[in-house]
């Protein structure tokens, strides 16, 4: 190795649906086995970014990948735990954060939702986890943040469950539908969306499903979820008045809020997706 052949190692760094970005702006960190090996990858690299970050090994970079999702899965957490508590003491989780984000050093905005999906944040903190625990120590902030992020669906649910209660309806045999099942908006991608878990919980408690997605046309099969043969549903103004609530899982920018809000009965958002809407607010209920 570093003779006859040469192995180095540079982590995923991507951010799909945002166009904002594009793979050759976002610098590529790359570490060898040697040091020979990390400066042909380097070289390699340089043809298609705009920067490379060479590291001393191939566990500095893969450690690095692991600390970026690490940082968002504890600040998400931070926020949805947050949300909770704003929640009862009636104020907006997301004027504050908006607020706070005006400050120009020292903050950076992130945002609650019904959990956390995506094949990187929810899974690879708990690698690191798992090498702590064989090193004999404790990784408690991870542990905490997958907890909080973890129980997000159930608080969701119950925040749709009190939503509908003041409607004079119960969960069980109402007509609820969730808007996306993407992991987030505007991708195709659902791996470990917390949609699924919402689903489990709404079917669990009677409710009758259905679904929106412009980018996911029918249900695929989860691992962890026993999933429903549905396709998805178009909005349009007789299903919407005919649902008892329709829930914001996935902010897709493609969705006409206006007009959902206008025409659902119920509306519970878990996004901000509805901070637009002026007409038929008070049918809006946030979670």
């Amino acid at each position: 190795m570093g003779k006859d052949f040469f192995l180095a190692y540079s982590p995923e760094r991507e951010d799909p649906g945002n166009p904002d970005f594009s793979a050759e702006g976002i610098p590529k960190v790359v570490g060898g086995i040697d040091p020979t090996s990390c400066r042909l990858a380097e070289m390699l690299y340089r043809h298609a970014v705009v920067r490379v970050v060479p590291v001393s090994s191939c566990e500095v970079a893969e450690t690095c990948k692991i600390i970026e999702n690490t940082y968002r899965s504890v600040n998400i957490a931070m926020v949805n735990e947050l949300k909770v508590l704003l929640d009862r003491l009636g104020i907006d989780v997301w004027e504050v954060i908006d607020a706070a984000k005006t400050k120009p050093f020292g903050f950076q905005a992130f945002y609650p939702g019904p959990g956390l999906g995506g094949h990187c944040i929810p899974i690879d903190p708990f690698y690191l986890s798992w090498v702590a625990r064989k090193h004999g120590t404790p990784t408690r902030f991870i542990e905490l943040a997958g907890e909080i992020n973890a129980a997000m669906p159930r608080y969701v649910v119950r925040r749709a469950v009190e939503a509908l209660n003041e409607a004079g309806k119960p969960l069980r045999g109402s007509k609820v539908c969730l808007l996306g099942v993407a992991y987030k908006k505007d991708i195709d991608d659902p791996r470990e969306s917390p949609s699924f878990a919402l689903m489990d919980l709404l079917r669990a408690g009677g409710a009758e499903l259905s679904y929106h997605d412009p980018f996911i046309p029918e249900l695929p099969k989860m691992r962890q979820h026993e999933v429903a043969d549905l396709k998805s549903t178009e909005l349009t103004a007789e299903f919407l008045a005919g649902i008892d609530c329709l829930l914001i899982a996935t902010d897709h920018s493609a969705c006409d809020y206006d007009f959902i809000v206008r025409h659902a009965p119920l509306v519970v958002d878990t996004r901000n997706a509805t901070k637009n809407v002026t007409e038929g607010r008070e049918k809006i209920y946030k979670a």
